[in-house]
């Protein structure tokens, strides 16, 4: 199968990157043709639109940077959507854009998946990251080689849609995760800890994450590099309370969180790593949260190996193993 791929940016650059690593026969395209140029240097083809890629390729997927990208790129591939062809979004979406666009796909031929990634760009780089998948059982299985070598730990979340609700459910964690991190180690800080015992602390701990363990050493570090951006986190916790809302649910924790990002951006702005949301406390405090040891960013290393399906616990599948 030829698999093309539109957006090659910092999280779609290193997935694709995965599959042409892998010896994945791909298209690429994007906006940016200094992005194309250096695929093509490693062996990719070249595509000139997002029509010709759902022309000539099998399955195309996209990794854009907001709803509205997703619908002007499905735009003009939609007159090339027959049957057989697959369209997989691995943008974090809202739940009702990618059914809204998937039931285009459909409609004429082809089949639909939301498919986004979570687990941070590092791991996202080797190949090592987990990936969502929503769309029918023979779908997931055709695409299953292509997401095993993009990711490490692959989950058939559903239908079309239920990938991108839980994407913006382990993202809210994740940016709660994030502030609770910050508001401890400013108040150990405060309290006189040492703040190198203080990760120790908190990572052998009940209190331990996967945030911490990864987003608190760049905080510790002062680079504050994940990147990952303040807007992109406001982006995520608004889909999040979408979907709640749509539900009814009276959530209070996430409203707090979507204000303490809209002050971060207002301080610092839109484009400043999302770790930083720690100087807030640290210009009320007048205390900086650095530690000496710390790096000044992420890396894998996990050996890339094949990935594989997680069965849900309790699932059919689960019990036939």
């Amino acid at each position: 199968m030829k698999v093309g791929f539109i957006g090659l940016g910092n999280v779609g650059g290193k997935l694709s990157g995965s599959l042409l690593r892998n010896g994945i026969d791909l298209t690429v395209h994007d906006l940016n043709p200094e992005l194309v140029d250096d695929f093509v240097s490693r062996g990719a083809v070249r595509g000139e639109s997002p029509a010709q890629l759902m022309c000539d390729c099998d399955a195309v997927i996209t990794c854009l940077p907001s709803p509205a990208a997703s619908d002007a790129v499905m735009q003009q591939m939609l007159s090339e959507v027959k049957p057989g062809k697959i369209w997989m979004e691995m943008s974090t979406t809202d739940e009702a854009e990618v059914k809204r666009l998937g039931a285009m796909v459909m409609e004429a031929g082809g089949a639909a998946v939301d498919c986004p990634v979570s687990g941070g760009c590092h791991r996202a780089a080797t190949g090592n990251i987990s990936i969502f998948a929503g769309c029918d059982r023979a779908t997931f299985d055709r695409i299953a080689p292509f997401l095993k070598t993009m990711g490490r730990r692959i989950l058939h979340t559903g239908d079309l849609g239920s990938a991108s609700v839980l994407k913006v459910v382990t993202n809210y964690l994740a940016t709660a995760n994030l502030v609770t991190c910050c508001e401890a180690l400013v108040t150990a800080k405060a309290a006189g800890m040492d703040l190198n015992t203080t990760y120790e602390a908190m990572k052998i701990s009940s209190g331990t994450s996967f945030v911490h363990e990864t987003e608190s050493q760049v905080i510790l570090n002062g680079s504050r590099d994940i990147s990952f951006t303040m807007d992109l986190v406001k982006k995520d916790a608004g889909l999040f309370q979408q979907v709640a809302d749509r539900h009814n649910v009276p959530l209070e924790i996430s409203p707090m969180l979507v204000q303490i990002f809209e002050d971060g951006i207002e301080r610092y702005g839109e484009r400043c790593f999302s770790p930083n949301i720690i100087k807030r406390l640290e210009e009320a405090t007048g205390l900086d949260i650095l530690a000496p040891g710390f790096p000044p960013e992420m890396t894998d290393d996990e050996p890339e190996e094949p990935g594989y399906e997680v069965i849900p616990q309790g699932s059919e599948r689960k019990a036939a193993e």
